[in-house]
Formats: C-alpha cells, sequence, structure tokens
C-alpha cells in the first residue's frame, strides 16, 4: 500500500468514524505485577471494540443503510442477521474496528505481537495510524509483530480493517454458504522475550511434534521447535521438553543446548522415548499427553510453550478401509459448518460444545470440518473426544490462473496445517471441494491441486491428503490427493438414492487401488414438512418433508455399512446453515440437509436413524412425531432404535414387540381414535428400559 493510498483510506476511516472515546483494558493494566513474568504472556482484547460498517456498494440490504458505528465485543460479525435471511444481499463490505489498547512499560528486550484468529476476507491492520500488516484469507489465525511501532507505557490506537468483498485472489471466489464478514474469532496481545519460541511461522505454536517407532514398548516424540530471536546472538540457550500425562506426571523429560541461537528465525529439535506409551484410541480412549518446551538464558527462564498431542498410527487401505493402531476402525461421520442463527461465525465456546456434543451423541467417530480453516477450539475437542477429523482449505468449485491466487491457496494450506499440526485427531489434509463443478466452470485445476497436494506430503508427511470430489468422475483433478472422496447426492439431486451403491462399486472396479471415501450425501428437511408415504423431494421446491429425509438416509446407511471398502463416510450436514442466496423447503438463506436444524433445538428424524446405528446409548425414537395431524385411521407406525426388543401401544391397546436386525421397527395398520392418541414406544436391552412418546391427533371423518 502506498503512502498517498494509506492517506486516502485513513482520512476516509476517521471521518467514518469521528470522535471516539475508547476505554483502556482493564485486562492489560501495565500495573499488574503478573505481567511481568519470566514468561509470556497473552491478553485478551476481545472486549469493547468500536465498529464501523461501511454501506455495502450494491445498497440492496435492509439492515444498513449508511455508516453506523457501535460498540462491540469479539467474536463480531456484521452478516448476523442479513446473511441468514435469504435474498442474496447481505453486505459484502467493509467494516473498521478501532480500539485503544494500554501497552505496559518495556522490560529490557520485550517484544509484543498481535494475535488474530480470524478476519474474513482480508484485514488490514494500522497503530496509531501507521501501516503495519495485511492478511489475505479469512479462516486462519495471523500473528503481527508490533514491538516497534507502539509507544510503550501508553495508551495505542489499533485499528483493524476488515473487508469481506469478493477478492480474485484469496479463495473461496464462491460457494454455497454465506461469507459472514467481520472479526469472528478471538484477538489478543502476546508479549515475550527478545528470544521466544516463534509466534511468526504462520501463526502457529513455533513446536511441531510428531511421534514415530511406536509400539506397546515404546514411542518416539520429536519436537520441532521455532525460534525467534530479535537482538544479539544468543549463545548457551537450554531448551527442555517435558512429556506429560494425563494425570499431570511428568513421564520423559530431556533437555538440549542451542549453542548459537541467530538473529531472526531458527530451528532447533529434541527428541525424547516415550515408555509404555498410552495410545489415543479415537472415541474409546481419547487419551492426550502434553508437550511442555521450555527456554533457558543462564539462570533465568523466557519462553515456556505446551501442546497438547496423543501418539498413534492410521492408515488407509482401498479395499478394507480405515484402520487406527493397526486395527479396523469405521469412520462414520458428518460435516459440519460453524454458523449459528443471529450469531453467524462469531460463536462461543459454549456453541462448539453444543455441537460436538450433538455430534458425539450420534455415535459419531468422525468429522469434516468444512468448507475451511475452523477454531483451533474445534479441533482441541475433536482431540478430547476422539473424533477422526478431515481439515481442509476453502478452494472451492474454481480456480484462477494467477500468481496471487496460487499463492493465497499455498498460503492458506500452510497455515491450516502449522496451526493445527498437533492435533491427534486430525488425519486427512483436504485441498480442494468439488473444484471440477460444471456449474462453475473455469481454467484447469489440475495444475493448481497437484502442486496443493504435493505441498502438503512436504509439509506433513504423516498424515494424508485428500479432496472433496464431484462430476465429471474422472477429471484428473479428483485423483492427485492420496485419498479421494466424493460428493454425491443420489436421490437428492439427481437419480434415485438406491444408485448409490451400484456407482460406488464401479468407482471401486475403475480405481482399486486408490481408497475411496464419501465425502458429502444428503437431502433437505424442513421440521414442519410431513408426506407419508413420502415421495422424493424436488431439491429446488419449497416443500421438503421431514419424511424423505429419514428415507434417503436409511437408504444410503445400509448401502455404506454393506462396503467397507469406503474408508469414511460424511454426511452433508450434521446442522442446516445459513446460505443466503438460497430460496427452497420454506426456509429462505438456508441450507436445510442438516440433521438438527439451524437453532440445533430440534434433531431431525434422519439423527435418529444414525443414532440407532452408530450408538450403543439404548433408546427409542417414534418417526414422523411432528405430524400431528392425521387424516386417516390406520397408520403406520414406525421406530428407529438401538434396543434388542421394542413395543408400542396407542393409548390402552399394545401392539407385540418386535426385533429387527437393522435397527428399524414398524407396525403397519395401527388403528387411531377419534381425537388426541398417545403413540408411547418402549424398549428394552440388557435389562434396561428406555420410552419414548407423542400426540397424533385424529380427525374422524363423519
Amino acid at each position: 500500500m502506498s503512502n498517498q493510498n494509506l492517506h486516502l483510506v485513513l482520512s476516509a476511516i476517521f471521518a467514518a468514524i469521528g470522535p471516539y472515546q475508547i476505554a483502556r483494558a482493564d485486562n492489560a493494566d501495565p500495573g499488574s505485577a503478573e505481567r511481568y513474568s519470566p514468561v509470556r504472556k497473552q491478553v485478551s482484547i476481545n472486549d469493547r471494540w468500536h465498529v464501523t460498517v461501511q454501506p455495502m456498494r450494491l445498497p440492496r440490504s435492509p439492515y444498513v443503510r449508511a455508516s453506523s458505528t457501535s460498540i462491540v465485543n469479539l467474536p463480531h460479525t456484521w452478516n448476523a442477521l442479513d446473511g441468514q435471511d435469504g435474498g442474496a444481499n447481505y453486505l459484502r463490505t467493509t467494516g473498521i474496528y478501532v480500539r485503544r489498547i494500554s501497552i505496559p512499560q518495556r522490560r529490557e528486550g520485550e517484544r509484543v505481537f498481535l494475535r488474530v484468529g480470524a478476519a474474513n476476507i482480508v484485514a488490514t491492520v494500522l497503530v496509531n495510524g501507521q501501516f503495519i500488516g495485511e492478511h489475505r484469507g479469512g479462516y486462519s489465525a495471523f500473528v503481527l509483530e508490533l514491538t516497534d511501532v507502539v509507544d510503550w507505557g501508553q495508551d495505542n490506537d489499533l485499528m483493524i480493517v476488515v473487508d469481506n468483498a469478493i477478492h480474485e485472489d484469496v479463495p473461496p471466489y464462491g460457494a454455497d454458504f454465506t461469507f459472514f464478514g467481520g472479526i469472528y474469532r478471538d484477538v489478543s496481545l502476546l508479549f515475550t522475550d527478545s528470544l521466544c519460541i516463534s509466534p511468526l511461522d504462520h501463526a502457529s505454536s513455533g513446536v511441531y511434534l510428531r511421534t514415530n517407532g511406536i509400539s506397546a514398548e515404546s514411542a518416539r516424540v520429536t519436537a520441532f521447535i521455532k525460534l525467534s530471536n530479535r537482538d544479539s546472538i544468543k549463545s548457551g540457550v537450554r531448551a527442555q521438553l517435558n512429556i506429560i500425562d494425563h494425570d499431570g506426571d511428568i513421564v520423559a523429560t530431556k533437555d538440549a543446548t542451542v549453542a548459537n541461537v541467530p538473529i531472526g528465525e531458527s530451528a532447533t529439535s529434541i527428541s525424547i522415548d516415550v515408555v509404555n506409551p498410552h495410545l489415543w484410541q479415537g472415541v474409546d480412549d481419547p487419551y492426550l499427553y502434553t508437550a511442555r518446551l521450555t527456554l533457558d538464558a543462564g539462570d533465568r527462564s523466557i519462553d515456556c510453550v505446551e501442546e497438547s498431542f496423543g501418539i498413534r498410527t492410521f492408515d488407509v487401505d482401498p479395499d478394507h478401509g480405515f484402520t487406527l493402531n493397526g486395527k479396523s476402525y469405521a469412520l462414520r461421520g458428518v460435516n459440519r459448518h460453524q454458523d449459528r442463527p443471529d450469531v453467524g461465525w462469531a460463536i462461543s465456546r459454549k456453541h462448539h460444545d453444543e455441537d460436538f456434543a450433538m455430534i458425539r451423541e450420534m455415535g459419531c467417530t468422525a468429522v469434516r470440518l468444512a468448507h475451511y480453516q475452523q477454531d483451533p477450539y474445534a479441533y482441541s475437542l475433536c482431540d478430547q473426544l476422539g473424533l477422526v477429523v478431515w481439515a481442509e482449505i476453502p478452494l472451492i468449485n474454481r480456480v484462477f490462473h494467477t500468481d496471487s491466487f496460487r499463492s493465497n491457496c499455498r498460503q492458506q494450506l500452510i497455515e491450516l496445517i502449522r496451526q493445527n499440526y498437533n492435533h491427534p485427531s486430525i488425519c486427512f489434509w483436504g485441498v480442494h471441494n468439488e473444484i471440477t463443478a460444471p456449474w462453475e466452470p473455469g481454467p484447469d485445476p489440475i495444475p493448481l491441486v497437484t502442486e496443493l497436494a504435493q505441498l502438503t506430503r512436504t509439509e506433513d508427511p504423516t498424515r494424508k491428503s485428500v479432496c472433496a470430489a464431484t462430476t465429471p468422475d474422472e477429471n484428473l483433478a479428483n485423483w492427485q490427493t492420496q485419498l479421494v472422496a466424493f460428493n454425491r447426492y443420489f436421490g437428492w439431486y439427481h437419480d434415485s438414492a438406491d444408485d448409490f451403491g451400484p456407482w460406488v462399486d464401479e468407482m471401486h472396479k475403475k480405481h482399486p487401488a486408490v481408497p475411496i471415501g464419501i465425502s458429502e450425501y444428503g437431502a433437505g428437511a424442513n421440521v414442519e414438512h410431513h408426506e407419508l408415504p413420502p415421495r422424493k423431494s424436488q431439491h429446488n421446491s419449497q416443500w421438503h418433508p421431514e419424511e424423505y429425509q429419514a428415507v434417503f438416509h436409511e437408504s444410503h446407511w445400509r448401502q455404506i455399512s454393506a462396503r467397507p471398502f469406503i474408508w469414511g463416510s460424511f454426511v452433508w450436514n450434521m446442522f442446516d446453515f445459513a446460505c443466503d442466496q438460497r430460496n427452497e423447503g420454506g426456509a429462505p438463506g438456508r441450507n436445510d440437509k442438516g440433521l438438527v436444524t439451524y437453532d440445533r433445538l430440534i434433531k431431525k428424524d434422519a439423527f435418529y436413524w444414525y443414532k440407532a446405528n452408530w450408538s450403543d446409548e439404548p433408546f427409542v425414537h417414534i418417526t414422523s412425531r411432528r405430524m400431528k395431524q392425521r387424516n386417516t385411521q390406520f397408520v403406520s407406525v414406525k421406530v428407529y432404535s438401538n434396543c434388542d426388543q421394542v413395543s408400542i401401544s396407542v393409548g390402552d391397546r399394545t401392539y407385540p414387540a418386535q426385533q429387527s436386525s437393522n435397527h428399524l421397527f414398524e407396525w403397519p395398520q395401527v388403528s387411531l381414535s377419534a381425537g388426541s392418541n398417545t403413540i408411547r414406544a418402549v424398549g428394552t436391552t440388557n435389562g434396561e428400559t428406555v420410552t419414548d412418546e407423542c400426540e397424533w391427533d385424529y380427525a374422524a371423518q363423519e
């Protein structure tokens, strides 16, 4: 950015904001004794930002007509409302975030960094009116050093200008979800010594943990450490690696001396053996260790970083699927978008907790965090819950043959890998989604995706590269990664649900040496729409009955589970999500393929179909429960359950108990009485009894 352009930008910004008063950050009090601890300190600056949202270039939104300034806490998006209501008219504009930050008196050699968890899509940072840096990419964290530009011992004005307009050099150029603008993850200041474990390596922790030589007796853990030294060459620096078990006990320790640490960025490593390692065993036993890296200079501790990690091996076989620690392990998964009603992407840890609790309740063993890098807390939850993760970058639908686009794809992939390197849950790095999409033609994607697949192997040889492919199946762009998976919607966008099995059999036959998975399959459902017997829904219609989604998934899971060569399958989607350009299923601005409603309040029938097949927690669920009004006396009652035996009753009338080998129990020709009827299901398994009931009303014809 030239000085002239910077001056014009600043003039426009300050004119838009006008005079303002910004409070000192209480949690950055320069008088705090704790601030002067000899190791790094991270200070949240999420509160009290003044944000000014500029009017849209094409002012079609009812929510913002002119510039307006408000005080917000982060995370924040200006599209919380207009990004979910339909109309394809949400604000793709600029938001200007301003906050006063208190910087304490400087200790000798002290450094300060700004860390932004994510800002969508392009973020420009200024301190006291001076341009500091820019980050292009809306899903990964970035770090900028402020040491030389802040006024130490004083208040400083921090400004972050965020732009979620279309940028041809920053993927995704377009996609089937809302691009919520704003700073929607945490922002903090990081204070360190002049020599520190580097926060500047693509905003990673600076510590990369790799395990190998894993056996029942031992496992080798190697820590690759990036160092950042601002001042003079340091000699005799001691690095110590401690491995700490789940109980907090140190089970292995090793020191290494770095003879000379040069000015700038450098690297070192330490290897250590863990005796009798406790393996990370997925959902059965997601055991985690902690690696603590400390740096000492003389008798002074100068830095410390802790990273959780797990010890595990995995592999993928074209015929037998996924194995974890040498044993077959079925990857039963869902896709997950990160938005919520009325907050968009600006979600809290509580929201993450709720989402992943439901994912585990359903019995999932895997999750695809689509279509972009998600919050670090989400990956940590997967570590703790034992969910195997497919993580990916937002290269979606089409590419551009420009150096800037190529460079940004590489940047986002490196950020994804390095920022999330130590999560044992992550087994797959996704490099593109539907990049051969015939509905959005563009340049040949093969050169770029080939380069990205190779970059993935270079950055992390311990995991597998993967893509989410679409038609045409045989396009070479779909076959450059180590694994392939397909987004296929038999019975929704094309053909019938029962056509899925023959298609995937043919793919396996054509490519016997390539592991094949299913990255997306699904159908829409509005919980207020009901139809029995269900007919195939028109995907772009306003009628999406819940019952069709259920039978769609019944068919697909039967076919998937019968084919062990499918290395993993991922339902699209776990939750309904915002897509402002959609208008279907009676819900403008919504993709309703979720197994749970957008507000997370209603689990659709299909959710319980998967829970019956995937979960060991005994339950019974009466389907079509929300179809309360019945116009025929004789109805079919269908129940999903994982119990050994299920019986039903309607009022005082009891129907014979059934057993089922496929978790589906059905009673045809159940008689309803005029008026309200209580339908009750009782399941028994291993001496335990579970129940469910609902009310249906029958209006007898006179």
